[in-house]
């Protein structure tokens, strides 16, 4: 009997290098008119180096960036006046040309933040057709969604923890993504608050970790849980059902 094929993620929607840039921006609270390019282009690569280990399907607009980063932080090293010459007067910052295109694309980023809020608060006006009208009781609805690089950012951490201890390859232990789903699966159902980082809690194989981490993606991508933060930005990530437990399933 023939083993089953490894469960293969494919992520239909992927977030940008603008989105990256602009979330490392915030993370380490820095200037967008200023940006410190040595800092950003370190973490920039390392977020590229997570996503090559985990097998992500990077986009080539991903290392053009990574290379314009890279040219800008070599000019930047340079002294100003051996500085290339084929700047304007008034650009003649490296960073300039990069400065713009993040400030233009926050502003068209944020009107479509708010033209999305705005619908979500037309969901929730009913007109009135009783003296009482009940409404459901959603506690994630106070939740913020957390995007592709919250959780690369959390899944490093976890990763540098246990690389702090003893990280261990066991390669007679065999683990794949499909089954990963299952157990996610079961733990949503199980738990009421569900830590991404208690999920890696007890894992000391990379392979495990992988996995269970790829099949996070997978679940999240096909809408059956949801990835959110309960204290604003960069708070803990927790993981609860997309809809009701019926939205949950055990197969894919």
């Amino acid at each position: 009997m023939e083993e089953p094929e490894e469960y293969a993620v494919r992520l239909d929607v992927f977030e940008g290098p603008l989105d990256l840039l602009l979330y490392l921006i915030k993370k380490d609270e820095v200037d967008i008119y200023d940006i410190p390019i040595v800092q950003i282009t370190e973490q920039y690569n390392k977020y590229l180096d997570i996503m090559r280990m985990l097998d992500l399907n990077i986009a080539g607009e991903f290392l053009v960036m990574s290379a314009t980063l890279m040219m800008i932080k070599s000019r930047m090293l340079l002294p100003q006046e051996e500085r290339p010459d084929f700047e304007d007067d008034d650009e003649d910052d490296p960073r300039f040309d990069l400065v713009r295109q993040l400030v233009e694309y926050k502003k068209f980023k944020d009107a479509a933040g708010f033209l999305e809020d705005q619908e979500e608060d037309q969901h929730n006006v009913f007109w009135r057709e009783s003296e009482e009208v009940e409404l459901g009781n959603d506690p994630t609805n106070a939740l913020r969604d957390v995007g592709i690089f919250d959780l690369l950012s959390t899944f490093t951490e976890i990763l540098q923890r246990v690389d702090k201890e003893e990280l261990r390859e066991i390669f007679i232990e065999k683990f794949t993504v499909a089954e990963q789903i299952d157990k996610i699966v079961e733990r949503v159902r199980t738990t009421e608050k569900l830590s991404l980082k208690g999920m890696f809690e007890d894992m000391h194989s990379r392979q495990e970790m992988v996995c269970t981490f790829l099949a996070l993606l997978e679940l999240i991508r096909l809408k059956h849980i949801r990835a959110v933060q309960e204290d604003g930005y960069f708070g803990d990530i927790l993981i609860v059902p997309a809809g009701t437990e019926e939205d949950i399933i055990t197969t894919i």
